[in-house]
Formats: C-alpha cells, sequence, structure tokens
C-alpha cells in the first residue's frame, strides 16, 4: 500500500469551522493536522476540499423556520441534516486552519456552492447525479487511487471514499487522520457502508512501515 505515482491524498475541509471555536466543530478536528503535515511528504499528488456554501444554504436549520440544527428534512433528492450556518463563501470560518500549511497541493475543490443542494462527497453533490468533476480530473492524471483524511470522518470523508469505490477507484480512509462526528450513528453506518463497498481503513503508521 505505499503511495505511488499514481495514488493522491484528498485532504478533506480542514476549515475554521470545523475545528474547535467554528460554527460546526468536529471534536479535536484540528488534531488531524499534524498527522496530515506528516503522510503530505509520502504522496507525490495532494488535493484539498474546502466546503464553501452560498448563504441561505438549503441545508441550513436557518434557511428553514422552525427547524433546529441536526434535524432532518425532506429534498427533492432525499433525506438532508439540517446544520448551523457553517463555511459560508468568504467567510472566516470557510478559510483553510491556518496551521495547515500544504503548499504543494494541486487543486483546491470547493464543494457545496450550489443553493438547493448539499454536498458532502468530493465526487457528487447529495443527489449522487451532480458531478464536481474530480473523477475527470483523476482520471485525466492517471490517478487511480485514492487515500482519505480530514474532516469529518463519517460525512465529507466517508461519503468521498464511497463514490470513490463506486467509480472503480481503490479508496483507503486513514483513521487517525480523521475525526468524526458521530451523529445519531452515524460512525456506525459509514462504516458498514465502507465494509459492502471495499472501502479499506488504515492508520498513518501502516503507511510509515512501508516507506
Amino acid at each position: 500500500m505505499k503511495p505511488t505515482q499514481h495514488d493522491v491524498l484528498i485532504v478533506t475541509d480542514v476549515q475554521n469551522d470545523f475545528c474547535p471555536g467554528g460554527a460546526l466543530a468536529v471534536r479535536d478536528g484540528d488534531a488531524v493536522i499534524p498527522v496530515i503535515h506528516r503522510l503530505a511528504p509520502l504522496f507525490p499528488h495532494i488535493i484539498l476540499t474546502q466546503d464553501w456554501h452560498s448563504p441561505h444554504h438549503l441545508s441550513f436549520a436557518s434557511a428553514h423556520p422552525g427547524k433546529r440544527p441536526f434535524e432532518q428534512i425532506d429534498t427533492s433528492y432525499g433525506q438532508q441534516t439540517l446544520w448551523p450556518d457553517h463555511c459560508i463563501q468568504g467567510s472566516p470560518g470557510a478559510e483553510f486552519h491556518p496551521n495547515l500549511d500544504l503548499p504543494q497541493a494541486e487543486l483546491i475543490l470547493r464543494k457545496g456552492f450550489r443553493p438547493k443542494v448539499d454536498s458532502y462527497s468530493a465526487f457528487f453533490e447529495n443527489d449522487h447525479h451532480t458531478s464536481t468533476g474530480l473523477a475527470g480530473y483523476l482520471e485525466e492524471r492517471g490517478l487511480t487511487r485514492v487515500f482519505l483524511c480530514g474532516l469529518a470522518y463519517d460525512y465529507c470523508v466517508g461519503y468521498s471514499a464511497i463514490d470513490a469505490r463506486s467509480l472503480g477507484l481503490e479508496a483507503i480512509v486513514i483513521r487517525d487522520a480523521c475525526r468524526a462526528i458521530d451523529l445519531n450513528g452515524s460512525v456506525a453506518a459509514i462504516e458498514k457502508q465502507f465494509d459492502s463497498t471495499g472501502v479499506a481503513r488504515v492508520n498513518s503508521g501502516d503507511l510509515f512501515h512501508l516507506t
């Protein structure tokens, strides 16, 4: 599993709003940063994803009078969890955490900017149809295996890994380089999907052992 020229590290949503003190903070979210920095030199290619919501986004509880964060609503593409307003385009909360230092990253992929559909995955919006363009980018560059880390394990990292598998890519989640929200059993649910779709899980030490 040693990284090769055909591998890419996808660093998912390490943004202020997902780190301690942010609008949708993941517990110990900033703890992934040192692990990611140790991993980065192992990879010839790195991509960053950035949640990038329009104001009054469909996924915000504030856009639905009487609704509260973490409630569910029905949408044209299925059930949608409502979140606190977060990662609004151009806001400090949408910026990458100031300690994240990956100048060698080759692409910043912004997602969730369409006002009427949320986007957890780096590959598809939550309608599971609208593409972000990442699959085509990887294909054109001959990148066939993705390693995923960042925030959050049970949402954007996990959905990206599952979609990668659906596209025929190998997908490996680096567990200790992620942190989870674990909302209503979401960790157990995503791991069940990992098992059924063939998403591998490793720890960062497994990769260092191979170098």
